[in-house]
């Protein structure tokens, strides 16, 4: 199936470079690995070393590099993500997001509490964007 039949909602609601990044990854992860959910998988690490996921779409990020543990591996598996969150970003920067999402309670929360408190308020705007 063509990658852009496969595009995921949260990318066509992102930057063109955005989508460009994730279709060239699982395209050339379907080459290696062939169709499937590696390819997604892969296409999703590449993603997440320029753009983070905030709200319903996706941004670039100030510095370029792994988000996560899963994302620091070349051929992920599956497993634990930060969804798209850059867990590897400063406190600062979470709670600058966090605030943005209008995260109750932010101000109060560790580190891995705000990348979950963004990981679900994430959750919830790609879902109320899918239900327009």
């Amino acid at each position: 199936m063509p990658a852009r039949q496969e595009l995921p909602d949260t990318l066509k609601r992102s930057p063109k470079k955005a989508q460009r990044t994730w279709l060239k990854a699982h395209d050339s992860a379907v080459e290696q690995y062939g169709e499937g959910e590696r390819a997604h998988r892969t296409a999703n690490a590449a993603l997440k070393h320029s753009f983070e996921k905030v709200g319903d779409h996706w941004e670039p990020k100030a510095e370029k590099g792994p988000s996560d543990r899963q994302a620091e591996k070349s051929t992920p598996k599956p497993g634990k993500t930060a969804e798209g969150v850059d867990a590897n970003a400063s406190k600062q920067h979470l709670y600058d997001v966090a605030k943005r999402l209008e995260v109750p309670g932010r101000s109060s929360m560790s580190k891995p509490e705000l990348v979950e408190a963004i990981k679900k308020a994430n959750r919830r705007a790609s879902a109320k964007a899918r239900s327009k």
